[in-house]
């Protein structure tokens, strides 16, 4: 029987780190894996990030329950299954999340998680590399495992976003994961010497080279609990089952979608929802589940009028000129994820910090990889940051190698639709400046004939997407707090030893993507499992627009 003194389910983003923490101070670590290598070039070579998450090699390939509010769609809600998680098959964007996030998760309850608090980790994960684009080095890490660097920006579309939002009105930041969120300016990613930096990568593989540390293949199908406490966990390893046995504890880091899943699984979730599947009630803990957000986005896209975008290597010939240069020198467009510039905005007066986030992309296509059929164009990535729209992930069946029910309820609430109306209409004012003017020749996308409330309205409903940071369905709060999962060790409360660590502890996203955040919380969490005090607070002070009571630039 194989034992170790933790054992992690999940080598994604919070799971790596978990591992590489544990195993240096020592402890024997065993991380259960369902997927396989991320080794080859679909995942390891930024440009081609589009392919991995529609692999079904590397994608657990879930689907959501159709959407009442978008027209009965059903949209894809992409989860890594493969080392790495899904940091292995991300867009790479490296996004701290604003002061303001965590200073609010402290105020839902998750006590020490104030930005004052999570700051430190986040110096402490990161090797920043900023390429003489700016930024205060006090505010970053140089030290740490997780590379993060800036693209050369040298397409001139690039640099006219952040001249657009400047010429608008903007301020523009030089490190929005600095000081300065607010504003347009570069965009940072998981990147480094042309390869894409995950946490397999930068965490996993390194914490394998020890001795104490080890992985296993196979489906976790249930936590193993006895008189309260969890002792290890069951494994489907081709077929058979078997028992990993856990000294001190459990780590369940399997994502905001089957985190829930495991923990419903064994006995862990809304008490009538489990009675339903026949599965006996261990801990009636009714927030398994539920809390479910994410980030929705459109993409506003405009014909160019030069043949300056990356439309020029979307032949057949143009991608095997771009793959071949990687391979041989790993340079070239193939070294990048090209989201190289990047704004957050406020939408309105009266909202303390940004609630609009902007990728921007020198070409007008899909994440499925189809591009736009006009040829040349480019395409702004928008949407609201805090919707206050919430779903719920369920059980299907017993099946542990079932898909879950995920019902995200996206635009169910009213404000979704005003939040999102704004984002396409401060869009076109966007593009219109003068930075914009040599290279813009007409929308593609919504269209100019789509103006009024009801035509943006039905264009959203048609086309908005999942930006893939699904996150919150084990929430971290108070112990008393009767909808809690977690208290803010990580620990699931009603149950000893088992601890969840990944982005389903979030209680509320986090402006931007959630790769960041998601492995500061497994370099937390680590810090809670050992016993030892948190790093010491960082009073840091965030910037703070002065006029944002006034004005909404």
């Amino acid at each position: 029987m194989m034992e170790a003194d933790f054992v992690i389910v999940g080598a994604g983003s919070a799971g790596c780190a978990l591992a590489y923490r544990l195993s240096e101070a020592g402890h024997s670590v065993l991380v259960i894996e369902h997927g396989g290598s991320d080794a080859g070039p679909f995942i390891q070579m930024p440009g081609a990030l589009s392919f991995p998450m529609n692999m079904p090699r590397y994608d657990w390939g879930y689907l959501t329950e159709p959407e009442p509010h978008l027209g009965g769609r059903q949209l894809v809600c992409p989860r890594g299954k493969v080392i790495g998680g899904s940091s292995s098959i991300n867009g790479m964007v490296y996004v701290r999340g604003h002061a303001r996030d965590f200073d609010t998760w402290e105020e839902m309850g998750a006590r020490g998680w104030s930005y004052a608090d999570v700051l430190p980790y986040y110096k402490r994960l990161e090797h920043w590399h900023d390429r003489g684009h700016g930024g205060d080095p006090a505010w970053r890490g140089k030290k740490g495992p997780l590379h993060v660097s800036r693209g050369l920006r040298d397409n001139p579309l690039v640099k006219a976003f952040v001249e657009a939002g400047r010429e608008a009105g903007y301020p523009v930041t030089d490190d929005y994961n600095g000081q300065q969120q607010e504003g347009f300016g570069p965009m940072e990613a998981t990147i480094w010497r042309g390869r894409r930096w995950s946490a397999a990568n930068a965490y996993l593989k390194p914490a394998l080279k020890r001795k104490n540390c080890s992985i296993v293949r196979g489906l976790a199908t249930r936590v193993v609990i006895e008189e309260g406490r969890a002792r290890g966990v069951e494994l489907d390893r081709k077929g058979s089952r078997e028992v990993i046995r856990a000294r001190r504890e459990v780590i369940v880091s399997a994502s905001s979608i089957n985190s829930p899943k495991l923990l419903m699984l064994s006995g862990i979730g809304p008490g009538a929802h489990l009675g339903e599947h026949g599965i006996d009630v261990i801990a009636d803990r009714p927030g398994v589940g539920q809390n479910l957000q994410d980030h929705l986005e459109l993409y506003l896209q405009v014909a160019a009028s030069q043949p300056v975008t990356l439309f020029r290597y979307w032949s057949l010939l143009g991608k095997a000129y771009v793959g071949a240069r990687w391979m041989l020198t790993g340079t070239g467009p193939g070294a990048s994820n090209q989201f190289e510039s990047a704004a957050f905005i406020r939408s309105a007066a009266g909202i303390e910090y940004p609630d609009i986030q902007y990728h921007f992309l020198p070409l007008a296509v899909r994440y499925d990889g189809k591009a736009a059929a006009e040829g040349h164009g480019f395409q702004a990535h928008v949407g609201p940051m805090r919707s206050k729209s919430r779903g719920s992930v369920s059980l299907r069946s017993t099946d542990a190698d079932a898909a879950p029910s995920i019902r995200f309820n996206y635009m169910s609430h009213p404000d979704d639709w005003a939040e999102f109306r704004t984002c396409i209409r401060l869009t076109r004012e966007l593009f219109r400046q003068p930075a914009f003017a040599p290279y813009y020749g007409h929308e593609i996308q919504p269209g100019d004939g789509v103006q009024s409330d009801d035509e943006l309205d039905a264009f959203i409903k048609e086309h908005a997407e999942s930006a893939y940071h699904p996150c919150g369905t084990c929430r971290m709060g108070a112990a008393d707090d009767p909808d809690a999962v977690v208290d803010p060790e990580g620990r699931v409360i009603g149950v000893e030893g088992l601890r969840v660590a990944d982005s389903s502890i979030f209680p509320r996203i986090t402006n931007g993507n959630l790769n960041a955040p998601s492995i500061m919380v497994g370099e937390k969490i680590a810090d809670h499992v050992l016993g030892k005090g948190p790093l010491p607070r960082d009073e840091s002070e965030p910037w703070i627009n002065p006029r944002w009571q006034t004005s909404q630039r």
